[in-house]
């Protein structure tokens, strides 16, 4: 498609919408004045952009093309990858348990698909397949926590409404459950999923984090709340380097030349700043909290890391990694 212009493969779109018959290759060679391999690319490229386009044959069994002009489906606005986008991200927040969202998705996915015609959902089946493998998210595996979804749906219904919650939650470190009023915020999802909050009998006007799967009951109160306008929930999620909330520090890394390229197109932070080194080193430098989750990511850089900053988080890795085959160096 990059070949040709995409105004003429608009025109040509038109075209085939506004032909009762649709158009021939000799049609499109007339119209355009173009010759038939230039034809051919033409047509080619709008059934790639339009995979509605019907494929007819007159009454000398001549090949014709033409796009419908009726259907819930906006000519050009659906292809293969985005069918594998929403069924993807659908499996994806399957494997994370939040299960009445992917089959939100996955219902539309369905809608999107039965809206076109026979000829085009054949002619997509094979490229969604292939595509839907090459993204691996149905064979992976591994831990995540269960969420009930009622719980999910309840707090939703909260946030949009501004009212209260009483929520049962189970601290994973006593193991006990309790009773509490919260202000629901937002949610913060990722490896685990929480409930960000403000607790107003514990800890007033402090956002804090609730794991979702820890919470066993709630329950939409009828009293509102008046939600703190500047509290930003993307700025309260840059506070850590994860998700766990510590008082933010500043942070130096300094990776070796050897995984430089690599981690010049890596993003550790919103906050950070890169910086080439004269030895071919990389220093990464952000503000936030959250070393032992900083210790984690570190493991996977092995010998390729150093902490330059701060002295807490290279104390903590060289405790962390006395047991292993690999050192935390110092500057």
């Amino acid at each position: 498609m990059r070949h040709e212009p995409a105004e003429r493969i608009l025109q040509l779109a038109c075209a085939m919408q506004g032909s009762r018959l649709g158009l021939s290759l000799s049609d499109i060679e007339s119209q355009f004045r173009v010759g038939r391999r230039t034809a051919q690319r033409l047509r080619d490229a709008v059934l790639r952009v339009y995979p509605q386009t019907e494929a007819l044959t007159d009454s000398e069994q001549r090949p014709r093309w033409r796009i419908p002009s009726t259907g819930i489906v906006t000519p050009g606005a659906l292809a293969a990858e985005d069918i594998v986008d929403l069924e993807a991200t659908a499996r994806l927040l399957r494997q994370r348990n939040l299960r009445k969202r992917a089959s939100a998705l996955e219902n539309i996915a369905r809608k999107l698909k039965a809206a076109l015609p026979a000829s085009a959902q054949t002619r997509l089946a094979p490229d969604i397949e292939v595509l839907l493998e090459a993204e691996g998210l149905a064979m992976r595996s591994g831990p995540r926590p269960i969420i009930r979804e009622e719980v999910v749906d309840t707090i939703r219904l909260a946030i949009k409404q501004g009212n209260e919650l009483y929520v049962h939650y189970r601290s994973p470190h006593s193991r006990r459950s309790s009773g509490r009023r919260l202000h629901p915020y937002g949610f913060l999802l990722g490896k685990q999923h929480y409930l960000v909050g403000v607790s107003p009998d514990r800890h007033p006007g402090e956002a804090r984090l609730f794991a979702l799967a820890h919470i066993r009951r709630v329950n939409c109160l009828e009293t509102t709340f008046l939600r703190d306008p500047s509290f930003s929930l993307q700025k309260f999620a840059e506070r850590s380097f994860g998700v766990f909330q510590e008082e933010p520090q500043d942070i130096v890394w300094k990776f070796s030349p050897a995984v430089a390229e690599a981690v010049a197109e890596y993003a550790f932070h919103p906050s950070q700043t890169i910086r080439q080194q004269k030895d071919g080193s990389v220093l990464v430098s952000f503000r936030a909290g959250g070393l032992m989750e900083m210790c984690w990511h570190l493991y996977t850089w092995g010998a390729n890391v150093e902490v330059v900053a701060p002295v807490a988080l290279r104390d903590l890795m060289k405790s962390a990694l006395s047991h292993r085959n690999f050192q935390v160096g110092e500057t």
